[in-house]
């Protein structure tokens, strides 16, 4: 029997002890549980970057994994606790968009809102709802309990925009970066898929990659850089990545969120 596993996402920190008090929570109620952490490190506040990492993660987990995600400046406030179900996984946390990656990449999938307060813990504070109703019921989850226990079904989840790459030309794409990780490359939203749709016009052609009009030449690892020069490849989250060998793209091209990336496909 595979033992469960319920995985953190947060931006609560190093340096507290919340983190650690959540896992207390889980475990309080499921101590057979596996728990794994993802990343406490999303910077504070940011939705969209809890987003961002969830939808790059979730995915290399086992099927019926239970992932909680908490970057949540409403919580005490009106915003609803979720329940997300899809064929394979689970997630729970706030209804302020932290699950738009998942909603616009899942064919399948149901949105509960969470109202079931007596899986919640008894005594519940306005500010720390991930140890006292996420991670409760992620555990009582992870026991058994099947989610139509939870809640009901919903259809006004909140929604986040995310940008989409467009393809002006039919040898042309255009898309942004979307995320700066800790050594400074720059991730963005132009998919393998994307690219394989591009290359379909002419399967001879090269690929020409640039923002900011920096040519960025596709590598397959980040040691055939020649240079300090700005490059690209293709990550292991089969997504277009801006680098520098050894050092920050961010930083010494000034590549930030939102800046513009243009791939063309010429004649081989």
């Amino acid at each position: 029997m595979q033992i469960p596993i319920i995985t953190l996402t947060t931006d609560f920190g190093y340096k507290d002890p919340l983190s650690g008090i959540v896992k207390g929570s889980i475990l309080s109620i499921n101590p057979e549980v596996n728990i794994v952490d993802i990343t406490h490190g999303i910077n504070r506040f940011s939705v969209r970057e809890a987003a961002l990492t969830i939808g790059m993660s979730y995915r290399q987990f086992p099927p019926r994994t239970i992932h909680i995600v908490v970057a949540d400046p409403g919580v005490g406030s009106s915003r609803r606790p979720l329940m997300v179900v899809t064929d394979k996984y689970y997630f729970i946390g706030p209804d302020n968009g932290v699950f738009s990656v998942l909603y616009n990449e899942s064919e399948r999938f149901e949105v509960l809102h969470v109202t079931a307060d007596h899986y919640f813990n008894h005594e519940r504070s306005a500010t720390f709802h991930a140890r006292d109703i996420f991670a409760p019921i992620a555990a009582w989850l992870s026991k058994g309990i099947g989610s139509s226990n939870f809640g009901d079904p919903i259809k006004d989840f909140v929604r986040l925009p995310f940008p989409v790459p467009k393809m002006p030309t039919r040898t042309a794409l255009e898309g942004e970066v979307i995320q700066i990780d800790h050594f400074g490359n720059a991730i963005t939203n132009i998919r393998i898929e994307d690219l394989k749709l591009l290359r379909s016009v002419n399967p001879e052609g090269a690929i020409r990659i640039a923002t900011k009009d920096i040519q960025a030449p596709l590598k397959e690892y980040y040691s055939q850089a020649e240079d300090k020069g700005l490059y690209a490849l293709i990550n292991s989250m089969d997504r277009i990545e801006l680098f520098v060998y050894r050092g920050s793209a961010s930083r010494e091209f000034e590549i930030r969120v939102g800046d513009t990336l243009g791939i063309i496909l010429v004649n081989g």
